[in-house]
């Protein structure tokens, strides 16, 4: 017993004070400290030893434990990376027409994760060409020649909106980099041009651009609306596909939201003017019956005009047969809103050809500017709303 008692301090005194000459690999001192026969040595003098060797023996088992997951997650990943470097070179390698031609087939939000490979596919991906498809294909039909007018000024009054926190976490999931360039250096750079259309469709997406639009049957189809047409300030909800409308107050009355308007109920705004003003007709020498029209009407001259749907109709001079119907050579012609009922003071309206301007009364309202339907588009998308009964 003694003589086991002198080798442990022995051992304990030497390794204290010695100096090694080299230093021992980190296994050594794992498999010395973790040795069967000392640990069974010494715990025939010290029984309390028994607890200390298991509990070194977890802690050493999980040190390697963990050791050798690094190195296989250190692998894993160094190949990830140079299967991206040999896809990247490989795309990269490919003539610039079969490039572009591969580009132009992408999703908005695929083209975005291809932007972030390269500095090079960053400034083609994120390009005005290729996203003028996206913008015509997504919003060509709503935001017209007046909401491109609106970004500009939306740009100019708030140049640093970028740099926002608003649609940030839409960009983190979507196209990190539009919000950010990186040098070798991993630095921030500017952001890019806020002018151009990749930054355009990101602020439509996000709703962070209130744009101007028009919504069929505003307020969800209210009968004092209904084959009507009115302006409005349209903010778009990516996770509903819908759209918060902001329309104009009416004289006294206060601002009105509608929420849920789908995109069906829009349209882009037809006249680069305020719903305020007078619409200049410039079709009324061709009109003649069964034409489509839609005129502006408001229902006193401090409400907005909204746009109408209605046809020509027959004078009551006419027999409506058209072999012998002169109704166009008329300076006066009848404007017919056949989804009024027959009797209903809403039903005809007669206006002048040669002298039109705004004409009414505070009682049945105010008629303004003439457009002629002449897409069958356009016409198809009123009658969408033709109402079940007739308004009376």
């Amino acid at each position: 017993m003694l003589i086991y008692f002198v080798t442990f301090l022995s051992f304990i005194l030497f390794c204290k004070y010695s100096h090694p000459i080299k230093q021992l690999p980190p296994w050594a001192d794992e498999m010395r400290l973790l040795s069967f026969h000392f640990w069974e040595d010494l715990s025939i003098l010290f029984p309390s030893a028994k607890s200390v060797k298991s509990t070194l023996s977890v802690y050493f088992s999980s040190k390697m434990a963990s050791k050798t997951k690094r190195k296989c997650y250190s692998k894993l990943n160094t190949n990830t990376m140079e299967k991206t470097a040999t896809t990247e070179s490989r795309l990269l390698d490919l003539p610039d027409l079969a490039l572009e031609t591969i580009l132009e087939k992408l999703e908005p939000a695929d083209l975005c994760k291809t932007a972030c490979g390269s500095t090079y596919l960053r400034d083609i991906c994120l390009s005005d060409h290729l996203w003028k498809q996206h913008m015509k294909q997504k919003w060509g039909r709503i935001v017209g020649f007046v909401a491109q007018k609106e970004w500009l000024l939306h740009v100019a009054s708030q140049k640093d909106f970028l740099d926002g926190a608003e649609g940030r976490g839409f960009l983190s999931k979507l196209w990190p980099a539009v919000m950010f360039k990186f040098n070798d250096e991993r630095k921030p750079c500017q952001p890019r041009d806020t002018y151009s259309i990749v930054s355009c469709y990101r602020a439509l997406e996000i709703g962070r651009f209130w744009f101007p639009a028009q919504v069929f049957n505003r307020e969800n189809g209210h009968v004092g609306f209904v084959m009507s047409c009115y302006d409005a300030e349209l903010s778009y909800d990516s996770h509903t596909d819908t759209f918060e409308a902001r329309y104009p107050p009416h004289g006294p009355r206060a601002l009105v939201t509608e929420s849920g308007v789908t995109w069906d109920r829009l349209r882009e705004v037809p006249v680069d003017n305020s719903s305020h003003h007078l619409h200049v007709s410039k079709c009324l020498n061709d009109l003649q019956p069964k034409d489509h029209i839609e005129i502006q009407w408001r229902r006193n001259q401090q409400f907005p005009y909204g746009w109408w749907y209605g046809v020509i109709g027959h004078l009551e001079s006419c027999d409506a047969n058209d072999t012998y119907c002169r109704c166009h050579e008329s300076d006066t012609v009848v404007l017919e809103f056949k989804q009024y009922a027959p009797g209903s003071r809403w039903r005809h309206m007669t206006i002048n050809r040669k002298d039109h301007r705004e004409e009414g009364n505070e009682t049945d309202g105010f008629y303004g500017g003439i457009k002629k339907l002449c897409n069958k588009d356009e016409i198809s998308m009123w009658q969408r709303f033709w109402p079940i009964d007739t308004l009376e």
